[in-house]
C-alpha cells in the first residue's frame, strides 16, 4: 500500500479543539490497534515489474476478478502444523463457500489408506518432503485407488523442474513450493475448477461510505472515469442506489432501461442482455445507471444482485459498484465478495465509529483478501473542527490509500457540467488522487493526456 505522495493532509495546517482525545477515546472503549508494519511508503506508481515482490494477496489481478469455486468435496494430507493452518485457512475463504474441505495428517502414506476404502473426492491436497523417487512412488500407487477426473495437487519441498515435469506426467495437476499463501492456493484451486465456457470474470470493486454524505458516489463515479479513460481499462459502473442514485446526473446520461430491469428479472440475464442493458458513456466506460425513483418501493432477493453483479463480471474486466448507505443481505454479500472494498470516511466522529466497525467486520470475513483501502474525503473544510488524519488512521489501525483535500469548486464545477473532476481539471489534486487509486487497483501507471492548443482554444 503507497500512499505518503498521494496525501494532502500537510496542506491543511488547522488547530483541533483540546478534547479531541477525549472525544476519540469516547468512540473506542479500548486503544486502536498499531497500525501495520508493513506499509509500503515508496513513491506511489509502482512499477509492474515490482508486483512480483509484493504479498500475493496485494498484487493487482491483471486478468481479472476471483472466481466462486463450484461446490467440490476437496481432501488434504499434510505433515506439516504449517500446512494444515493453509488449508484451514483456504476452507474458510469467501470463494470456498460451496466447497467442503477435510484435512488429515500422514501426507501421502495417509492419502494411499484413506483412498482404499473412501470415495475419491474431485481434489486431492497432498503436501510432502519426500526424496523425488520416493514421491514419484507414492504417486503412482496412489494413481491405482483414484477414480478418473481427480485433481492432484501436491505441496512439496523442491524446486525442481524435473520433479515438476514427472509429476504432470502422471497427471498431477498442480506442484506448489512453499510458502505458499492461502489466496495463493484459492486461486490455484479456482483455475482448475473454472468453467470453460465462461473462463473470464472481472475485478469487483465495491465503493461504500461510512456514513451518509461522505461523497461515496462521487468516489466511484471518479474512479470508474479514471480505469477507463486514464488506466485505460474496459469498466462498467453499477449504481444500486436504485432510489436515489446519481449516476445519470453526474454523467449526463440518460437511459430508459436501468439496473432495476436486470435485478427485477435475473433469471432472463445473460451476456447478451447484459451488453444490450449497459449503457455507454465512453468507448470505454459502460453505465448501468439506477432510476432514481421513490415511486416504488423495491423488494428485491439478494440473490438478485449477485447474479446482476456475476453477469456483468463475464463481459467487462473490472466493474465499479456504487453502493448505498445501508446495511442489509444483499449489500454484506456484496462486500465480503468483491475482490476490492474501498471505504469512503470524513475526518469526523460519526465516520471513525461506522468506519471502524465496518472495516473490522469486512476485514473478518475477508482474511485472505487485499486490505479494505480507506479514502478520506473532503479533509480541510474550513472552520470546521476534524479528526487529524493521521489521528484518524491510529484510531481504524489502517492507512488511508489518498486523501482528497475540500475543493467545492472543481467537484461544483463537474457535477453542474455533468463532467468528472479529471475531465474538468486533470492536474488538481483531487483528480490526481483518483488516478493513483486507480494504479493501485489495475497495476498500471495513469498517462494524462495533454490538450492541444487547438483543443485549448475550442474549450475542449
Amino acid at each position: 500500500m503507497t500512499t505518503d505522495n498521494a496525501l494532502f493532509e500537510d496542506d491543511f495546517d488547522l488547530e483541533f479543539d483540546d478534547d479531541l482525545d477525549t472525544a476519540l477515546a469516547d468512540v473506542f472503549d479500548e486503544a486502536a490497534p498499531p497500525l501495520p508494519l508493513d506499509v509500503d511508503l515508496d513513491a506511489p506508481m509502482k512499477e509492474l515489474e515490482d508486483a512480483a515482490e509484493m504479498p500475493t494477496a496485494l498484487m493487482p489481478s491483471l486478468e481479472g476478478g476471483d472466481r466462486a469455486i463450484p461446490a467440490i468435496s476437496a481432501v488434504a494430507f499434510c505433515e506439516t502444523e504449517t500446512a494444515l493452518q493453509l488449508v484451514d485457512s483456504v476452507a474458510a475463504d469467501r470463494r470456498m463457500a460451496q466447497a467442503t474441505v477435510e484435512t488429515y495428517e500422514g501426507g501421502l502414506p495417509a492419502a494411499i489408506e484413506y483412498l482404499i476404502g473412501n470415495p475419491t473426492p474431485n481434489l486431492l491436497i497432498l503436501e510432502s518432503a519426500a526424496p523425488t523417487a520416493t514421491l514419484i512412488g507414492q504417486i503412482d500407487e496412489l494413481a491405482g485407488h483414484c477414480d478418473e477426473g481427480v485433481q492432484v495437487m501436491v505441496i512439496g519441498a523442491t524446486n525442481d523442474i524435473a520433479l515438476y515435469r514427472q509429476l504432470m506426467a502422471r497427471g498431477v495437476s498442480e506442484y506448489l513450493v512453499p510458502p505458499v499463501a492461502p489466496v495463493q492456493l484459492v486461486r490455484s484451486i479456482s483455475d482448475l475448477f473454472s468453467d470453460p465456457d465462461a473462463p473470464f470474470v472481472g475485478k469487483s470493486v465495491s465503493v461504500i461510505g461510512a456514513k451518509g454524505g461522505v461523497g461515496a458516489s462521487t468516489i466511484a463515479h471518479n474512479l470508474s472515469w479514471a480505469l477507463s479513460e486514464n488506466a485505460r481499462v474496459n469498466t462498467a459502473l453499477i449504481d444500486l442506489d436504485l432510489s436515489f442514485g446519481t449516476t445519470a446526473l453526474d454523467f449526463n446520461h440518460e437511459n430508459t432501461q436501468t439496473v432495476t430491469d436486470a435485478l427485477l428479472a435475473p433469471e432472463r440475464v445473460d451476456d447478451a442482455v447484459i451488453s444490450r442493458l449497459l449503457s455507454k458513456a465512453t468507448d470505454r466506460l459502460s453505465l448501468f445507471t439506477a432510476p432514481a425513483s421513490v415511486s416504488q418501493v423495491l423488494d428485491i432477493p439478494a440473490e438478485a444482485y449477485s447474479t446482476v453483479i456475476d453477469g456483468v463480471r463475464r463481459v467487462m474486466p473490472y466493474v465499479v459498484l456504487d453502493l448505498p448507505h445501508v446495511w442489509n443481505d444483499w449489500l454484506y454479500k456484496t462486500l465480503v465478495g468483491s475482490d476490492e472494498v474501498v471505504l469512503v470516511c470524513q475526518p469526523d466522529l460519526a465516520s471513525l465509529r461506522n468506519g471502524k466497525n465496518m472495516l473490522d467486520k469486512i476485514t473478518a470475513e475477508r482474511p485472505n483478501d487485499a486490505p479494505v483501502r480507506l479514502i478520506m474525503n473532503m479533509t480541510g473544510v474550513p472552520k470546521r473542527p476534524e479528526i487529524p488524519v493521521k489521528d484518524f488512521a491510529a484510531a481504524m489501525g489502517v492507512e488511508p490509500d489518498i486523501v482528497l483535500p475540500f475543493d467545492p469548486q472543481l467537484f461544483g464545477n463537474a457535477s453542474n457540467n455533468g463532467q468528472m473532476i479529471s475531465e474538468t481539471d486533470p492536474h488538481a489534486k483531487p483528480s490526481l488522487a483518483i488516478d493513483h487509486l486507480a494504479t493501485l487497483l489495475t497495476g498500471r501507471e495513469v498517462l494524462q493526456e495533454s490538450k492541444s492548443i487547438l483543443k485549448k482554444l475550442l474549450g475542449k
